[in-house]
């Protein structure tokens, strides 16, 4: 039984029958038009070498890096689009047939009667709408059908009872009933919590021997022990289904353990299966960035996975507390006219019900939205500390540039504010900080990770810049203040495009009241790794100031960057070699260039050495994907026999201490401690049982990898079988990531184009542009 995991496009609820494979590459063709072709940096043929080194470790982390850089994505999102439609369209159907049910009333009175009841009814709708509006949304005030099936559901959980049979059945159309949702207080958040220590070998030993029983890999147990605990042996026996909480394992490898210990007791229709398959297709989501699902998106999606009741499955798994149910009120388009006789005026259209979607999600992801929302909205409403008069914000915006001044007057006075641009815009972030310094704030900077070439600009090359997992772990930054709180006036995050539910919520709920928050980032670059799309979604609900750069990034790089950014891929005068494209046919001529660019070209004509070069492909699997590229590049540049996890002194490696958070560094030595790293001046030791699951050969990373770092030259390279991968949000990160030179290995032919002009980032679901409106007045 593999236990290799899926690729969360894979596992997205549209496409849930894909199985995770690793891309072969195809031919490749000419360099699209619009950017211009070279042979290379120097433009000369001559031969590089192209290695075939030892295998590199497995690939263990695609799930911890969301899955994002898989080379494929089916688009899952327009079947959730689709329900949430279909939500809204039943919430219109029932309504207007409460208004034919009240036309057929008014019918048997009098003409007048039925005017004044008509108006008189108007005018409480109205009223109670008002009354609605000043305050949170009634939880299930205006839904029926599946919609409130699913939220009776989870009210009989609450209660400690247990849905009936038909709950989400679809019944006849009956009355709505409007009762309140028991509020769910979201819970303090916590910083990661450092791994559990080894599970207690007679549970192992009990746990491999239900394996072996049923014919699965005994390798296993370790990680089911994790997942499940003890008693983790009994569990599988009660539930065989359980399995699917290991990671990697699939829901065709569970049913094949299952049938082996159930025998003729095994069906499709199994509770059990319906439960466990729901919740695998929730946490599948999450990797894939979302924080919920649209119930019909996850009902078909189980239909897909052959449950015949998905129904059912989704009641069970809400009536054993496995996941929660929502209902989140959409933005409607318009407001819907008045009636003529209607005596309200301008408040005619708060009188129609508002159409709602109905989301299933699982309980951490939910509390961390909702943790989230309200620590947003503690910074907002909370007044800035005293931290110096006006004119002295005054005084430092006038001795700064433009784009810094707007940034530090709209910082002086708001406890939230988000500021977007490239690179070029963090000195604005530069200046920020020395001018809050100057009035005496203790003021610092966090981002996603370190290393690549640009370490800190940002901070003046001061230590007030620390990764968000140390600042929040305590290692560095300025501590916690007796509360519990950071110990800081002014917090600035950067690369916050990166920031997912969880660690944003740890964030917004450690700072102190009266302190700020800055989020400063790059709205077009990649989402985060985690669930969610923090920075995106403060941007659309528009609840806080937004301070937008004016610094245009510099060179030929940055003038193609920002093309791509706005959908257009531009020809660009490069004379210094700049940007180059190099076209090539097929897989092994892409990977034979990629070395040469790499070892030879780059270095002999634009000055900058091996060491300062990255190359970056769409995804880890096939021919030129980064474990090809790394065997290559490591046979090229540092040949060795890999005596420690595939490893030699002087190998560049990519260290992953946390999902989604990329280190590069390089190997120092290798004893009985384990891996000694260097990772941009910080000692790393990486444990020998920890080596092949956190560390990677860093030659050749993803784009994902790669974000929020830069490199003096960039290798992008674009296979032939690599166009299905491409969009504009992963061109403009790739290509980013290059400070001085890009060179573009091409094989896509116009895909990159239509990628660029066409193909935008993929949608996530998510709760928290509601659950901010709901608290936050909407920013003009």
């Amino acid at each position: 039984m593999s236990t290799e995991p899926e690729t969360t496009e894979e596992a997205e609820p549209k496409a849930p029958g894909a199985t995770a494979e690793d891309r072969t590459p195809g031919d490749a063709v000419a360099a699209s038009p619009g950017v211009g072709a070279d042979s290379g940096p120097d433009g000369d043929g001559d031969d590089g070498g192209r290695g075939t080194g030892e295998a590199t470790a497995e690939d263990t982390d695609a799930a911890a890096e969301g899955g994002a850089e898989s080379a494929e994505e089916p688009a899952g999102a327009d079947g959730e689009a689709a329900g949430a439609d279909g939500v809204a369209a039943g919430a219109d159907g029932e309504a207007a047939g409460a208004e034919g049910t009240g036309s057929e009333a008014a019918a048997q009175r009098s003409e007048a009667e039925a005017e004044l009841a008509a108006q008189r009814l108007e005018r409480e709708r109205i009223e109670r709408r008002k009354a609605e509006k000043r305050g949170p949304i009634a939880a299930g005030a205006g839904l029926s059908g599946t919609a409130a099936d699913l939220l009776a559901a989870v009210r009989a959980v609450e209660s400690g009872e247990k849905p009936v049979a038909s709950a989400l059945r679809r019944p006849e159309p009956a009355p709505r009933a409007a009762a309140p949702e028991p509020a769910r207080r979201p819970q303090q958040m916590s910083a990661p919590a450092v791994p559990a220590s080894a599970p207690a070998p007679r549970t192992v030993e009990a746990v491999r021997a239900v394996l072996t029983g049923a014919g699965a890999p005994d390798g296993l147990a370790p990680q089911v022990v994790a997942a499940l605990g003890e008693g983790a042996d009994d569990q599988l026996r009660e539930d065989p289904w359980q399995l699917l909480r290991v990671t990697g394992v699939r829901p065709e490898q569970a049913d094949g353990f299952a049938r082996a210990l159930l025998g003729t007791e095994c069906g499709p229709d199994d509770e059990r299966r319906g439960r466990a398959l729901t919740v695998w297709l929730l946490e599948q989501a999450a990797l894939a960035g979302h924080t919920a699902l649209d119930a019909p998106a996850l009902t078909a999606a189980l239909t897909q996975r052959a449950v015949p009741d998905p129904d059912a499955a989704v009641q069970n798994t809400l009536a054993e507390g496995e996941a929660l149910v929502f209902q989140d009120a959409l933005e409607t388009a318009a407001p819907v006219a008045a009636p003529a006789h209607d005596d309200a005026g301008d408040d005619a259209g708060e009188a129609e019900e508002r159409p709602v979607r109905v989301l299933v999600g699982l309980e951490r992801y939910a509390l961390a939205e909702e943790s989230l929302a309200d620590g947003l909205a503690r910074v907002m409403n909370s007044v800035p500390k005293d931290d110096g008069s006006g004119a002295g914000w005054e005084r430092a915006a006038d001795s700064a540039g433009r784009s810094a001044a707007e940034l530090i007057r709209t910082v002086a006075g708001h406890g939230l504010v988000l500021h977007t641009g490239g690179d070029a815009s963090r000195a604005e972030v530069a200046a920020l900080l020395r001018a809050a310094r100057g009035l005496g704030l203790r003021a610092w900077a966090a981002r996603h990770t370190t290393g690549g070439a640009d370490e800190s600009r940002e901070s003046g090359a001061d230590s007030s810049v620390v990764t968000v997992a140390d600042l929040l772990s305590g290692v560095r930054g300025p501590g916690r203040d007796a509360d519990g709180a950071l110990d800081l006036d002014l917090l600035v995050v950067l690369d916050a495009p990166q920031l997912d539910v969880e660690t944003g919520a740890v964030l917004a709920e450690s700072l102190p009241d009266g302190a700020r928050l800055v989020l400063s980032g790059d709205p077009a670059v990649l989402w985060s790794a985690g669930p969610g799309r923090v920075f995106a979604d403060l941007l659309a609900a528009r609840v806080c100031p937004q301070v937008a750069s004016r610094t245009p990034d510099p060179g030929p790089v940055g003038e193609l960057v920002s093309g791509i950014g706005i959908g257009e891929l531009n020809q660009v005068e490069a004379p210094g070699k700049e940007v180059v494209i190099v076209p090539v046919r097929d897989a092994g001529e892409a990977v034979h260039r990629t070395v040469q660019l790499v070892a030879d070209s780059v270095p002999r004509a634009i000055g900058i050495p091996a060491e300062q070069t990255q190359v970056i492909t769409p995804g880890h699997g096939g021919a030129v994907g980064t474990r090809a590229l790394n065997t290559a590049l490591k046979e090229r540049l540092n040949p060795g026999p890999g005596r420690f996890g595939g490893f030699d002194p002087g190998d560049r490696i990519a260290y992953s201490p946390a999902p989604g958070r990329t280190m590069p560094g390089h190997v120092v030595r290798a004893d009985a401690e384990g891996l000694h790293l260097d990772c941009s001046g910080v000692p790393v030791v990486v444990p020998k049982e920890r080596v092949e699951q956190s560390v990677r050969p860093g030659w050749a990373l993803t784009a994902h990898q790669a974000v929020g770092l830069r490199w003096p030259a960039v290798v992008v390279v674009l296979p032939g079988d690599a166009a299905a991968a491409l969009t504009r949000p992963w061109v403009y990160t790739a290509f980013g990531r290059a400070e001085r030179h890009l060179s573009v290995v091409h094989g896509v032919e116009q895909a990159l184009q239509r990628a660029v002009a066409e193909v935008p980032q993929k949608p996530r679901t998510t709760r928290l542009p509601a659950l901010l409106r709901a608290q936050v007045p909407t920013a003009g």
